[in-house]
């Protein structure tokens, strides 16, 4: 299939689904629906600061791998100025001249990341699951595979997310992420936003 990386099954590994998947799927449906209402003069402020601070598309889109290995394009604020080359996160410490001064807020407060409430009403991902990989990103999108990661929807945040973020090398990421896959439940996912608010706080591992 263009698009998208042949995946392996692991039905013996995969929790999510029936039931499971339905439940994580309208979990998903409401929490980001209510928060695209309740926050939408929010991101319309954060909208307005981004085009007086550079030139460029308020929204920043970039070929991910989603569930199931299939390509979609995550939706971010625009933190960097336009043209800049699309990097993995943590190699954009190489290039400090092209992030903004919003964007050195928003990612640091990790608001960038708020548009991805629409990618969850899509399907495309959900609150809580393993980072998407980038597209070129070829080796870890395997190594995710071969641990039956690509299972499950891509989240906003993720128990990697919470155990060190970006700051961590792309095995143990992998490896945290194949933990929560093999024990997702309804409380570990409300644990690991809860947590996740923590991170955002302390700014812990962002870029």
């Amino acid at each position: 299939m263009k698009g998208a990386v042949t995946v392996k099954t692991h039905p013996e590994r995969c929790r999510l689904v029936g039931t499971s998947a339905a439940a994580k799927r309208a979990a998903d449906i409401v929490l980001s629906a209510t928060a695209l209402v309740l926050l939408a003069p929010f991101l319309l402020l954060i909208a307005l600061a981004i085009r007086l601070d550079s030139p460029g598309a308020v929204l920043f889109r970039q070929q991910r791998v989603g569930r199931f290995g299939r390509h979609f394009q995550i939706l971010k604020f625009r933190t960097m100025l336009a043209g800049t080359p699309d990097l993995p996160t943590d190699q954009m410490l190489r290039l400090p001249s092209s992030i903004t001064p919003v964007g050195r807020f928003l990612r640091a407060t990790s608001l960038d990341e708020l548009p991805q409430l629409i990618n969850i009403l899509r399907g495309e991902m959900s609150l809580v699951g393993p980072r998407p990989a980038l597209y070129n990103q070829l080796e870890l999108t395997a190594c995710r595979d071969d641990l039956g990661v690509l299972l499950f929807p891509p989240g906003i945040t993720g128990w990697a997310q919470i155990n060190g973020r970006d700051e961590l090398p792309d095995k143990t990421k992998v490896e945290l992420d194949a933990w929560y896959c093999d024990h997702w439940s309804p409380s570990l996912d409300c644990k690991i936003i809860l947590w996740t608010v923590l991170a955002v706080a302390n700014r812990r591992g962002a870029f």
